[in-house]
């Protein structure tokens, strides 16, 4: 096989969860799941996957499947967790409950992985990122019922967030960087 077939076949594969997904969308927009529907819908992902293909990224993340579940498993325990603690603040303080801004520095320098980290702290109630400083690796978490006593905890929190994010879908050295091992 040669080389150019090689790589339309790689290409074509890369495709697959983006026609799949796209094919889901078209069938939950059409709001029935028959078989005409579902052709359609294939026929227009693939349209749109071949008229405007995606450039490819280069992320370095490798998902580890069992550090993943953990790391869902953490995600729900802590939504569920600061539900309660928001509601408690809110019963317990009102408008007057406390709060602050803590600017924590990140251990890696993936965008992905600050993406990741961002979105993972601002999921559950009580807690968002503000502001990074790209350049710096710095977010600024917004906490909710904090203290000046609990500066310090924000910011192991959200380091052990980075922690089991990169253990999850970092690179080697980044699961080495976070771990406090040389990579």
């Amino acid at each position: 096989m040669s080389e150019q077939a090689i790589g339309r076949r790689r290409r074509l594969v890369q495709r697959l969860p983006l026609v799949a997904w796209l094919t889901l969308v078209w069938v939950m927009l059409w709001g029935t799941f028959d078989l005409g529907t579902l052709f359609f819908g294939l026929v227009v992902a693939l349209l749109v996957s071949t008229v405007f293909p995606l450039p490819t990224i280069n992320t370095n993340i490798k998902v580890r499947l069992l550090r993943l579940v953990q790391l869902v498993g953490y995600l729900a325990w802590d939504l569920v967790s600061s539900t309660a603690r928001v509601a408690w603040q809110a019963l317990r303080h009102g408008p007057n409950a406390k709060s602050g801004i803590v600017a924590v520095t990140l251990r890696t320098d993936s965008d992905h992985i600050t993406a990741m980290v961002a979105n993972a702290v601002s999921l559950a109630p009580g807690k968002f990122v503000l502001q990074i400083d790209r350049v710096n690796r710095i977010c600024y978490v917004y906490a909710l019922g904090m203290r000046v006593e609990d500066v310090e905890s924000v910011r192991r929190d959200v380091l052990a967030l980075e922690r089991r994010v990169v253990q999850a879908v970092g690179s080697a050295n980044e699961v080495a960087l976070v771990s406090g091992r040389k990579g």
